[in-house]
């Protein structure tokens, strides 16, 4: 059931950035210790019987909620997540929280520019000028042209196009499937995809690090599940922006817990990405509005 709480809305999406960049944190050490398919692989597993647990309450049953018109595409909905997360897995250990969560933050950017060919939506010349700007803070962060360049700064970039065309897919299939069939083909696909790549990586692992994987299994199903709640309690468009709180949160984390820099132009080029998401989602929420 749906209501329009802005308030509990806004306070369900910080508490939802919180647990998320936990996640991250506790995926960036693991990582660095363990092989990252294995790590995503325990992950998913958890994630699968969340899902499944919430179809089988539902009417209907597991049944019900595997139900799609387009298998195909919910299925590549589901592969495209779970490499999504391989990759900016591998971008935490390689590049850190900081600069991975600033560069993946051009990801509503990649969305506004490929709802056009995607979804046959149209995106006026006031959110193409913010595309443009906000590629510009991606550039400024990459420096491509001052000597300091890093091919491992396209990680995080790969993975922010990939969970743009995961979004924008997810919006595809809504036109038909509930988000319950959705949620469904996410976890069970992205399980066995990622049991398929990481049974090949399985490595022993260090009980006081089983613990740290319980832990992550189980924030991730949290911050899915509050994320569930946001929605529930409000307009997507009104809380949507608090979602940037995440890269802050990361940082903090990256700085304090990891050791991590914060270089200037990191900080310049992620404020103004972060200023032109925020603008096209104000323009999007408007258009959305007839304002």
């Amino acid at each position: 059931m749906t209501s329009n709480d802005t308030k509990r809305g806004v306070l369900l999406m910080v508490a939802t950035t919180m647990v998320f960049s936990a996640q991250d944190a506790i995926s960036r050490h693991l990582a660095g210790e363990y092989n990252v398919y294995m790590v995503v692989m325990v992950r998913y597993w958890f994630f699968a019987a969340f899902v499944m647990s919430l179809a089988a309450r539902q009417a209907g049953g597991l049944r019900n909620a595997a139900r799609t018109s387009q298998p195909l595409v919910q299925a590549f909905r589901g592969i495209l997540l779970t490499a999504e997360i391989m990759v900016m897995v591998s971008a935490f250990v390689n590049l850190g929280l900081v600069e991975s969560h600033a560069v993946f933050a051009c990801y509503p950017l990649l969305i506004a520019a490929l709802s056009g060919p995607v979804l046959g939506e149209h995106v006026g010349w006031r959110r193409w000028a913010a595309i443009a700007v906000g590629f510009v803070g991606v550039i400024i962060i990459l420096q491509p042209d001052a000597g300091v360049f890093s091919p491992l700064a396209i990680i995080p970039l790969a993975a922010a196009l990939m969970f743009a065309l995961y979004g924008l897919l997810t919006r595809y299939v809504a036109r038909k499937d509930t988000a319950a069939t959705s949620f469904f083909w996410t976890g069970t696909v992205g399980s066995v995809l990622a049991t398929a790549i990481g049974v090949f990586h399985w490595q022993g692992m260090s009980a006081p690090d089983w613990g740290w994987m319980a832990l992550l299994c189980v924030t991730g199903a949290g911050g899915h599940f509050l994320l569930i709640k946001t929605y529930e309690a409000a307009e997507a468009s009104a809380v949507q922006p608090f979602a940037y709180l995440q890269l802050p949160f990361a940082a903090a984390i990256g700085l304090t817990l990891f050791g991590e820099t914060l270089r200037p132009n990191v900080a310049i080029g992620a404020a103004i990405i972060v200023a032109a998401g925020l603008f096209t989602l104000a323009r999007a929420r408007k258009k959305k509005h007839g304002l």
